[in-house]
């Protein structure tokens, strides 16, 4: 007797846990389902997962962009969610983790190297010569210290852009052109190169969604979307841990 108890308790047992599984699995589907079909222009649901909202659930399409939506599919809500007691975007957050990039993986012989002091300490820049933004941060950093600026050339903002930022490339010291050029406004002179490189950071930052100047990313993989203070920075690099 104490057998057949036994073996009828796990029957029920499995039995639930496979509800369990397929009511879990049905809900996402019943989302994918409810959602394109009521809005068609919205992009492929690449991810669906529980937000800390109890009953919303947090949906993910074009790589990066975030919506809520409740169970069944039937609002989508764009905006930030807000962590009341702490202030933490939970939103951002998110996002901020779906587009770091690996440091390793950056084309760092497509950049301009600028090291300061010891250059321990190691920073990425997708910047275009004419934004104004930019010259800010550029100035800025001045007075950072014992960094590696690793300055991407990201001319996204006109035909000036691009001639200046080729000028700059093919410059004997391009990193003098490039400071001279920021800090002191003194337009780089007119030489010919090689500028395919260019074109491949464009192309590797339209595939990394950097639709802005400047974007930065630290030694964690971290990004920085515009212009931060050299206090800013420093902070942010004294937090980093990388393995």
């Amino acid at each position: 007797m104490k057998t057949l108890t036994k073996n009828i308790l796990s029957a029920l047992a499995g039995i639930a846990l496979q509800t369990l599984a397929f009511h879990a699995f049905s809900q996402e589907d019943v989302i994918r389902k409810n959602l394109a079909d009521r809005i068609p222009n919205l992009p492929h649901i690449e991810e669906v997962t529980k937000s800390p909202i109890a009953g919303l659930y947090e949906i993910r399409v074009g790589g990066v962009d975030i919506y809520y939506t409740d169970a069944g599919g039937n609002y989508l809500i764009d905006g930030q969610m807000i962590e009341a007691k702490s202030g933490k975007n939970i939103t951002q957050e998110r996002i901020d983790k779906l587009s770091a990039i690996d440091f390793k993986d950056l084309p760092l012989k497509d950049a301009i190297l600028i090291k300061r002091g010891t250059g321990a300490r190691k920073v990425a820049l997708f910047e275009d010569p004419n934004c104004p933004y930019c010259k800010h941060f550029e100035e800025d950093m001045k007075k950072v210290n014992n960094v590696s600026f690793y300055l991407f050339l990201y001319p996204i903002l006109g035909e000036d852009s691009t001639e200046k930022s080729k000028r700059i490339w093919c410059s004997v010291d391009r990193g003098t052109a490039w400071q001279d050029w920021m800090l002191l406004k003194t337009p780089p002179r007119a030489a010919q190169c090689n500028t395919d490189v260019l074109t491949r950071n464009v192309d590797f930052g339209k595939k990394h969604r950097i639709n802005g100047t400047p974007t930065i990313f630290l030694a964690d993989g971290s990004r920085i979307p515009g212009a931060i203070t050299n206090v800013q920075l420093e902070k942010l690099l004294a937090e980093i841990k990388v393995n």
